[in-house]
């Protein structure tokens, strides 16, 4: 049995103070100067701390928006004179798909290393769109061996990357060597870092904190680090030119990258011939064709494929663009129809924005993914977009500690870690290889509503918004 995949996480507490969610308000001119104050029993002490922090306290008081939600103050108190309230702030930072809610959740998996929880509970839609219109099957949480990362059975997060061969082949009597392979310990590969966040030092920490996990990192041919090597510190060079192509430097990396386009058979050839025990992937814009030029990659010899989505996880179409989840599943199904699905690897890059979307891309059909975002965010990235316009970085991520990025890149992957092991051990597979494809250990919104409420209710409008 290989040993087990750990990853050691330590506190990196912000350099910035986080946007906090909620605030404690008090109406004092009613205050009946209780002498044991609901305040003073704050569970996380805030309130014996006020006197100090409004101290050394410059310009807007945002230090009132860390309250951690417990309302045991609004509750207690003899008068009713304290209110919890929403951050304006908070609601400012984010997008539409990257909420304030995943980016508190981010910060504190890259602050703590730990799973986050939310002391006010979850108040949010039952369901929503994309991946958040899933729900895995935890029928096997009661058993207590398979309590997650507290269980005694042993839970594999590795995968394999490269074609698989689906039968042993001889010639001459002598087995013919299976095709190269790569092993990550996680089914996680760190995405090349998008053009805003290409400023020093974050390149080079994204990819020395991936060789320091185990896992790989995609860098652009022209972006590599000069105190980098391509064969040591488990990067994926992106050869995205005609010059990349012929480069000898990357002539000894065990797998590079390389976009699709309609002669992409003689780029691969001339990769192999150079190196043969190279693997090379495919990087394929996901569209309304993806699936058919899927299974013409596949039945080519094509090793590994990678699917790209926009940031929010949708493909590229005119009209009505599809997610990521239905892309995959598509993909997924029409390989398995070809009888190849076995034989090649697919990564999807986009739309990843938790731990859980990570799961349920697996179950979709995905072999592994590839993020970027969520280690921008766990940098204490706002997603305010001041960058694009020129402004200067609110959080100065071009003056950030090397070993401070990494650190909190580390944190964060190890909260991914523990959560896949959760949900794993909840659904009874040890193997994370067993996950791909198993749409049945999952339910669909879309499928319980046409199978349970439709007969009861009808069917939904068109066009009409799910709550």
């Amino acid at each position: 049995m290989p040993a087990k995949y750990h990853i050691h996480t330590h506190p990196a507490r912000p350099r910035f103070r986080p946007v906090g969610k909620f605030g404690i308000v008090d109406w004092r001119e009613d205050c009946a100067s209780c002498h044991n104050c609901v305040k003073r029993a704050c569970a996380y002490g805030f309130y014996r701390e006020e006197a100090d922090t409004l101290h050394d306290e410059i310009g807007y008081l945002d230090y009132i928006y860390q309250c951690k939600g417990c309302l045991s103050c609004v509750q207690d108190c003899t008068k009713g004179i304290l209110t919890r309230i929403v951050n304006p702030e908070y609601k400012r930072i984010g997008d539409a798909y990257y909420t304030p809610a995943i980016l508190l959740a981010t910060w504190y998996q890259a602050d703590t290393g730990r799973i986050p929880v939310s002391g006010a509970g979850y108040g949010g839609p039952f369901t929503g769109s994309g991946f958040d219109s899933m729900w895995t099957d935890m029928s096997e949480i009661v058993r207590p061996t398979r309590d997650g990362i507290h269980g005694r059975e042993y839970i594999n997060t590795s995968v394999d990357i490269g074609r698989k061969n689906d039968h042993l082949i001889f010639e001459n009597g002598n087995l013919i060597p299976s095709p190269p392979l790569v092993v990550s310990p996680l089914p996680i590969l760190f995405e090349a870092v998008p053009e805003r966040w290409l400023r020093e030092p974050i390149p080079a920490a994204v990819s020395k904190a991936a060789a320091q996990l185990e896992l790989f990192s995609v860098v652009r041919s022209n972006g590599i680090p000069a105190d980098l090597s391509v064969t040591k510190d488990n990067i994926i060079p992106l050869l995205d030119g005609v010059a990349a192509l012929s480069d000898e430097t990357f002539a000894s990396a065990s797998m590079v990258m390389i976009p699709d386009r309609p002669l992409i058979g003689a780029d691969v050839a001339a990769l192999k011939e150079r190196n043969p025990e190279q693997i090379v992937a495919i990087r394929l814009d996901a569209s309304p064709d993806t699936a058919k030029r899927a299974v013409e990659l596949a039945g080519k010899g094509v090793e590994v494929l990678h699917l790209v989505f926009d940031s929010h996880g949708r493909e590229i179409a005119p009209v009505k663009p599809r997610h990521a989840r239905d892309v995959i599943r598509e993909v997924h199904g029409a390989l398995v129809k070809a009888g190849t699905r076995d034989q090649i690897t697919i990564i999807v890059s986009g739309g990843i924005a938790q731990a859980e979307h990570m799961a349920k891309a697996i179950i979709c059909g995905a072999d592994l993914v590839a993020i970027d975002i969520p280690l921008m965010i766990a940098l204490e990235c706002r997603l305010c977009g001041e960058c694009d316009r020129g402004e200067r970085c609110q959080i100065a991520l071009e003056e950030i500690d090397p070993q401070f990025a990494i650190e909190r890149m580390i944190n964060l992957m190890g909260a991914w870690h523990s959560q896949l092991l959760e949900l794993m051990g909840a659904m009874g597979i040890r193997e994370v290889r067993r996950l791909r494809g198993e749409v049945g250990r999952c339910m669909f919104f879309e499928d319980l509503e046409r199978e349970i409420f439709a007969p009861l209710f009808g069917t939904r409008r068109e066009g009409s918004v799910t709550i």
